[in-house]
């Protein structure tokens, strides 16, 4: 199949391809943006997501100027550059929710109730987001252990934008309808005047996470000691075969035996059992 190169005049006097878009845009772009993408972060972009990255990089095309994807991508491809990780934030989705999937909550929980007189805990979020799932993560855990649960928290993600958010903690209150009124009362702070309708983690949750950029991928994992409890859910889907038993070895070698690996309601990882073995509903156990 040829890409059509045809364009067409836009009112402001921009030029637009034959599909009536900003910018040309051909299969030789989207394959491209592929392997870049593949290559820095991990993640298999499937063919039928033309129109996402299109529409998301688009925006990247208007704040660096350039007119066209092969230049932007030209562009991208010889420097190592901050813009790798606007690259890296445009591609990636960010879908999350205060106490999603909750049956891994209760388990949590348990887990950490049974082992109540363990008194020092090391966890990762390995998909931080917007900060729903770390904060979620340490209410758990002070509601099972106490106020004082001697608990440590890494909350990562690849992109920068969600991190800064999560550090935050800042919140529409309408986003916290799987918070009851007791979590309310504990871990956070109503907005007044011109913050009504917001809320903010209170300070003494926050300063148990430590929010950290990391590429499952491509980084050397900043940690020191072994981790308790691992959660990293709906990230493997992104991922091919390969590459999912990469990241399954490296998560095996930063984890303490018996600890919990935590995964997507989407991911199995049956075929690792020599790494993980299954303990409940997308729940594993470190061998």
């Amino acid at each position: 199949m040829t890409d059509s190169l045809a364009f067409t005049t836009l009112r402001d006097g921009n030029s637009a391809d034959a599909q009536g878009r900003e910018f040309a845009w051909t299969n030789a772009d989207f394959d491209r943006v592929q392997k870049l993408i593949y290559q820095r972060a991990g993640i298999s972009l499937h063919n039928g997501k033309h129109a996402m990255v299109y529409s998301r990089l688009s925006r990247r095309l208007r704040e660096t100027g350039y007119r066209s994807f092969n230049e932007y991508l030209g562009w991208l491809e010889s420097s190592d550059g901050p813009e790798w990780q606007e690259f890296i934030n445009a591609l990636t989705t960010n879908l999350t929710s205060f106490f999603r999937e909750d049956h891994h909550f209760k388990i949590f929980s348990e887990y950490l109730t049974h082992h109540k007189q363990k008194s020092k805990w090391k966890i990762w979020c390995c998909a931080a987001s917007t900060g729903e799932e770390p904060y979620s993560i340490l209410m758990t855990a002070i509601d099972a252990l106490g106020a004082n649960p001697g608990l440590s928290l890494v909350a990562s993600d690849i992109d920068s934008k969600v991190l800064a958010t999560a550090a935050n903690g800042i919140y529409r209150i309408e986003n916290l309808r799987n918070i009851n009124n007791d979590q309310f009362r504990k871990f956070f702070l109503r907005g007044k005047g011109a913050n009504s309708g917001m809320v903010r983690v209170k300070p003494e949750l926050q300063k148990l996470v430590d929010f950290k950029i990391v590429n499952l991928v491509r980084d050397s994992w900043p940690f020191q000691e072994l981790f308790d409890v691992v959660f990293c859910r709906n990230v493997m889907i992104y991922f091919d075969g390969p590459t999912q038993r990469s990241v399954l070895e490296r998560i095996h070698r930063v984890m303490s035996p018996g600890g919990l690996l935590f995964v997507g309601h989407a991911e199995n990882f049956s075929e690792s059992r020599d790494l993980f073995v299954l303990r409940g509903k997308t729940v594993y156990e470190r061998v």
